[in-house]
């Protein structure tokens, strides 16, 4: 006979969903109300329907940088996060200072980091932009897009690996001893051993990574707003400066409420498909 569950903990939790669901529905029912009107101000709104949507729907292949930049940086500190996690200490007083030295860039505000790095790619009084120059390398982000992008991946970069670096650091200590004496036993050589048994094990966290990564890639604004304001011309204008610049600069909330919700089932369309596809792959793995 089949013990009886107790449901009587969902009790304890649902003042916090229902607050959490009051919270996000709401917001999420304003802008949805705005996404089909216009106002020429005064607070007068106008039905519009699905004229917007229909607007941005043309405009999205003018969009492709925001994917692009989503892209460069996965392809960069996925793999560098792996190397910089199987290069860490496992033992000693190495990984507490090692721990802390990676934490710290995580600790800094978004708006400071884009302060720190305006300063340093400055190509008259920044220590980067300096440097790139006397090596012969025309350098400046504000007036070149490739310095600019190339500014702003960097920053991203340099900002987010530790978190990817972590995560995988943390699958990478739940492996257990037995399985490298294993694998020193049969002989087994260093690219077996992360192919065959670290990589595995690392699966989960590197999914959390990259969907984390990904999502937060895709909505970037306080950095490159800071260092470049969206320039040279519009070249790292993302969409999250754009919907700012709607919304507040030109006060066209219906445009930037059907943009955010645009943008929004893109973001959720996209990491469904990658945390099936990804989970299906661990789930034939095992």
């Amino acid at each position: 006979m089949d013990k009886p569950v107790n449901q009587g903990a969902w009790l304890l939790v649902l003042p916090v969903l229902l607050i959490v669901a009051f919270s996000a529905i709401l917001p999420l029912m304003t802008v949805v109300n705005y996404s089909v009107q216009d106002t020429f101000g005064n607070n007068q709104f106008f039905w519009n329907g699905i004229g917007w949507y229909q607007e941005l729907l043309t405009d999205l292949g003018g969009r492709f940088f925001d994917a692009l930049f989503s892209l460069l940086i996965l392809l960069i500190e996925v793999p560098l996060g792996i190397a910089v996690a199987l290069s860490m200490p496992r033992h000693g007083w190495r990984v507490a200072a090692t721990l802390v030295v990676l934490a710290l860039p995580l600790l800094i505000p978004w708006n400071v980091v884009g302060t720190i790095w305006q300063i340093f790619a400055r190509e008259d009084i920044g220590l980067l932009g300096w440097a790139v120059n006397r090596l012969g390398i025309p350098y400046n982000y504000t007036a070149d897009p490739l310095s600019a992008w190339v500014t702003i991946v960097t920053m991203d970069v340099w900002h987010w690996t530790s978190l990817v670096a972590l995560l995988c650091y943390a699958g990478l200590r739940s492996i257990p001893d037995a399985f490298y004496q294993a694998a020193r036993i049969d002989g087994a050589s260093r690219w077996a051993v992360f192919r065959n048994i670290q990589l595995p094990k690392m699966h989960r966290v590197l999914l959390i990574a990259v969907l984390l990564r990904f999502m937060d890639s895709f909505m970037i604004y306080t950095e490159p707003f800071v260092v470049t304001g969206g320039g040279p011309g519009n070249s790292t204008t993302f969409v999250s400066i754009d919907l700012v610049k709607l919304a507040l600069g030109q006060f066209d909330l219906g445009k930037a409420a059907a943009l955010s919700i645009v943008y929004n089932l893109i973001i959720l369309a996209v990491c469904w498909v990658f945390y099936t596809v990804m989970t299906r792959m661990d789930a034939q793995r095992n």
